[in-house]
């Protein structure tokens, strides 16, 4: 099977969250079981800055807002996937990130910008598209992409479609009026099609357009069909509850390995755990942690907000401490949870330390040097840090939320709360205490976790039959 990936980031090119990971290891993981998946990104400064084989293939013309594109093929650094770049620089070459300008402001012709992407992913998977090769999947990820099915489905074409929400949270939503700016059909912003409560929702696009829907883990695909989670999708979700699957998500088993990670300070496995001592030594001593053996380590590494229950750790952390407990903690976002979690460390020199920003080493080493691993989300589609815990054997502590519910055994692999409070955390984080007090528990615990296998292959093998299903009812 042929399959367009469609998507709006992907690593080692262009990052700002987990649709990225999942961007950078999937297509290859659908390569290695006979699919040939290729990618379609948009040309980012980042992304044509680390494709130097980049060559030409096709241009077009007449699309949204008048503007005029190039299609470039090149090859995904490492995986080696197959890629194809939209490079439309009145678009796409521009300082700041994928999405907001150097400031932190979305960037106002957002709208315009992903339009175009969309179309351009349409036509590629028509009998009109300037190339040999020819999707016989589109799959389109999150808002970014979703107008691609629209523009398929409204231009006649027939090309199945999937749609996978990474985090319905985000929407990509404009006034209605941008309809007529992209050039939509006006019978298009309707409750069948692409209206939402009086705006335009890319989403909404991708998710009314497309053939199938997926999500990134099995509870969350559950958790969207009504509030809170449904984000004012959930009625359109539920109708299409036979179209809608939830695939777990699968982290790069070669990239986060313990026994051959070369950003730690040492290297162990699930049948030699030990090692991870000195590791923890290690991360003591580069976060200015006093160097103690036996004082239960937590880690900590999210965007500071609401959605992931920072505020949660802020709320119990003084007890963690009075128990004779070490923070550390890594991340970037919210301004405010961000000085609260400066004042912490401030308050408990050698005990609690954090680094504001965003390290990819320092991520490894907190994984392979804490004892425990905080991930209080209020809700978490997916989530790969508790994935990365478990494989690095440090024993994870969730809330019950979607792929945080379906990746961690309560008492057996980790520790998982029900409700999102501070005090069904601080509950959680006393177990955790009594565990680390019984070495030979806290050893088979750890075990336990460093066994299960994430790898992508499951969830490769997933999408290949969702792919097959698809194709033989269209045929």
């Amino acid at each position: 099977m042929n399959i367009l990936f469609v998507t709006s980031e992907a690593v080692p090119l262009v990052k700002t969250g987990g649709l990225a990971d999942v961007s950078g290891a999937l297509p290859a993981a659908l390569r290695e079981i006979g699919v040939d998946c290729r990618m379609l990104l948009p040309g980012y400064p980042v992304v044509l800055d680390k494709l130097a084989d980049a060559t030409e293939i096709a241009a077009f013309d007449g699309l949204p807002g008048g503007h005029q594109a190039r299609l470039l093929a090149a090859s995904m650094p490492e995986a080696g996937t197959p890629l194809y770049v939209v490079d439309a620089p009145a678009l796409f070459q521009r300082p700041g990130g994928p999405y907001q300008d150097e400031n932190g402001v979305d960037h106002v012709d957002n709208a315009l910008r992903f339009a175009v992407f969309g179309q351009i992913a349409a036509r590629l998977a028509m009998a009109a598209s300037p190339l040999d090769w020819r999707p016989d999947v589109l799959h389109c990820h999150d808002w970014q992409a979703g107008l691609a099915p629209a523009w398929l489905r409204l231009a006649g074409g027939a090309t199945p479609c999937v749609t996978t929400i990474h985090n319905l949270a985000y929407q990509g939503i404009f006034p209605p009026a941008t309809v007529a700016e992209l050039g939509l059909p006006p019978e298009s912003f309707s409750i069948e099609g692409v209206e939402y409560y009086g705006n335009l929702s890319f989403l909404k696009a991708g998710l009314y357009y497309a053939d199938r829907i997926t999500t990134v883990s099995p509870s969350y695909a559950e958790e969207i069909q009504r509030e809170p989670l449904g984000m004012g999708m959930q009625g359109l979700l539920t109708s299409r509850r036979a179209d809608l699957v939830g695939i777990l998500n699968g982290i790069d088993t070669g990239e986060w390995n313990p026994s051959s990670d070369l950003r730690l300070a040492c290297e162990y496995s699930a049948r030699a755990p030990a090692a991870r001592k000195g590791c923890k030594r290690a991360l003591q001593k580069e976060m200015g942690l006093e160097i103690a053996a036996d004082a239960p380590l937590f880690g900590v590494i999210a965007r500071m907000t609401h959605q992931k229950g920072i505020d949660l750790v802020l709320e119990i952390a003084d007890g963690l401490v009075a128990r004779g407990g070490q923070l550390a903690m890594l991340g970037t976002g919210d301004k405010t949870i961000e000085a609260a979690v400066a004042a912490l460390a401030a308050r408990h020199p050698g005990r609690v330390a954090c680094l504001i920003g965003y390290d990819e080493g320092l991520s490894h080493r907190i994984e392979a040097g804490s004892d425990f691993f905080l991930m209080p989300s209020r809700f978490e589609p997916c989530g790969l840090n508790q994935m990365y815990s478990l494989r690095y054997g440090a024993i994870p502590i969730v809330h019950a939320t979607g792929g945080l519910r379906d990746t961690v055994e309560d008492g057996v692999t980790g520790f998982v709360f029900e409700a999102p409070t501070g005090h069904e955390l601080g509950l959680a984080m006393a177990r955790a205490f009594d565990l680390y007090a019984d070495a030979r528990a806290r050893r088979r615990m750890i075990q336990a976790g460093m066994s299960r296998d994430f790898s992508w292959e499951h969830s490769a093998r997933a999408y290949a039959a969702l792919y097959a299903d698809l194709v033989a009812a269209r045929a």
